[in-house]
């Protein structure tokens, strides 16, 4: 792509200068932080001279700086996208080319073009998301977090108010929220980052802290060859990317709530979870604040966009307003209940338990904990593993159910809530976790599912790639 537009000047807005005529493929986008230009099989991204509290693109030099380490820090996330840094040169006639001999004037990101449709808030806002695919974004998550870089936790964790800070004077300034809200915003998340100081200082130590991807709304987020990539991770300032690894998994959370698609929501904090350390348990208490401020720092993004000449200022005030109000309603989480569901093999439960989960507040919906999936990972086997005979010895199933007791009182006491998918045949079993929530002061629901043998049998021999080892003649056995 070339342009034909002779510079008169060598301000940037010179070189972003298309002619429809000339150019008539040439498609525009722009950001509060870039400018982007699409054409056939790439697209050209150009930083935009500007400057932010919180990046400084205001000179070439610092442009080329941010361009040379966004290849570098993007290329780990998505190789099939990232090509190179290109100058954009003038010519002696003061024409402009693109990786020309001339005087560089300007930068670029060469990328591999992909189906701008495809990114996830386009699909997110189309319709539900595929649970494969949620699991695939769970599963890329996961795997950046395992070798990101660690990073100090005092940095990250003496960020957070300076965040809270900014984001309340730049609402007050747009006036475009009751300063009410924007009061009680500000107090809560005050409030709720001086109750997990400690917790996040302690995070630190163990090590998750990391050098993370640092901005995973959905719109970064794309699925090339029917697996998604992450890309355009924060380059400008490591210090931003430095954060915990549950407040990176907070953004997509949290922007699938925005895009009304819950269940995709609690099925990556519930993937996410099983594909990672059981320590994250212990800091669910940080979920409220970490998403909260997630959507208000995305609702201060929007506001920085309508500051500039913007064509489509409706949207995007509405956009703002969503993420706002999303802010304000997941720093004030309900307290959180246990349900417990029970019932013979082939009856629903794991079905159920996953229908329910999105829905069972606080956000983004309950943990569930499945005695099938504890038993493969007390034997360190893949979940769809088959065990033998002998680890489902009476003791073993006697472990499996106080482990079961131990999570799920583990999760409880940060706040949020439990679905617990069990058999639950014993009357010791069901009482067990009765108790746990009494003694909590937990709201206890309980469910015990039950349906003939014949739609139990054929359930249970249609099942493939399930975590359990029922089969239709454990399942019959069941029924004595």
């Amino acid at each position: 792509m070339t342009t034909s537009m002779t510079a008169d000047s060598r301000t940037q807005e010179s070189v972003f200068v298309t002619d429809p005529a000339t150019h008539p493929h040439v498609h525009r986008i722009d950001t509060h932080a870039a400018s982007v230009f699409l054409e056939g099989a790439r697209a050209l991204k150009i930083k935009r001279a500007v400057r932010f509290p919180y990046l400084d693109y205001s000179t070439l030099a610092k442009r080329k700086a941010a361009c040379d380490e966004e290849m570098k820090i993007n290329r780990q996330f998505a190789p099939q996208i990232y090509r190179r840094v290109v100058p954009i040169t003038q010519r002696t006639d003061g024409s402009l080319s693109i990786g020309g001999d001339g005087t560089p004037v300007e930068l670029a990101i060469e990328m591999t073009r992909f189906d701008e449709r495809q990114t996830i808030d386009h699909l997110a806002e189309a319709g539900p998301l595929d649970p494969d695919l949620v699991d695939g974004i769970a599963d890329a998550i996961a795997a950046s977090h395992l070798v990101a870089p660690l990073a100090p936790a005092e940095p990250w964790i003496e960020s957070i108010l300076p965040i809270i800070e900014g984001n309340t004077t730049a609402f007050l300034t747009a006036a475009c929220f009751p300063e009410s809200g924007i009061d009680d915003l500000r107090d809560a998340s005050q409030s709720a980052l001086s109750l997990i100081r400690g917790m996040l200082e302690q995070r630190g130590r163990q090590g998750f802290v990391r050098r993370c991807h640092g901005d995973l709304h959905l719109a970064n987020v794309v699925l090339i060859d029917h697996k998604p990539v992450l890309f355009d991770a924060i380059e400008f300032d490591p210090a931003i990317a430095s954060v915990d690894v549950l407040y990176d998994l907070a953004f997509p959370m949290m922007d699938s709530i925005r895009y009304d698609r819950h269940a995709a929501a609690n099925a990556l904090l519930n993937r996410y979870l099983g594909m990672t350390s059981v320590e994250n348990l212990d800091a669910l208490a940080t979920l409220p604040l970490f998403m909260s401020l997630r959507a208000a720092i995305r609702a201060n993004v929007l506001l920085a966009r309508l500051g500039r000449t913007c064509r489509d200022k409706a949207d995007v005030m509405q956009s703002t307003r969503a993420y706002f109000e999303l802010s304000h309603l997941t720093i004030h989480p309900p307290a959180p209940p246990l349900v417990a569901i029970g019932g013979l093999s082939g009856t629903g439960k794991s079905v159920l338990a996953r229908g329910l989960a999105p829905d069972v507040t606080p956000q983004p919906g309950a943990v569930v904990l499945r005695t099938d999936v504890l038993r493969k990972r007390l034997f360190q086997v893949n979940e769809t593993d088959r065990l033998p005979e002998s680890a489902y010895r009476p003791e073993i199933t006697e472990q499996i159910y106080e482990i079961l007791v131990q999570r799920a009182v583990r999760i409880l006491s940060q706040g949020h809530s439990v679905i617990v998918d069990a058999v639950f045949a014993q009357e010791a079993e069901r009482n067990a976790i009765r108790d746990a929530a009494r003694k909590l002061n937990i709201r206890f629901v309980g469910l015990f599912l039950v349906t003939d043998l014949a739609t139990r049998l054929s359930r249970v021999g249609r099942r493939e790639g399930d975590a359990s080892d029922a089969t239709s003649e454990i399942a019959g056995l069941q029924e004595k």
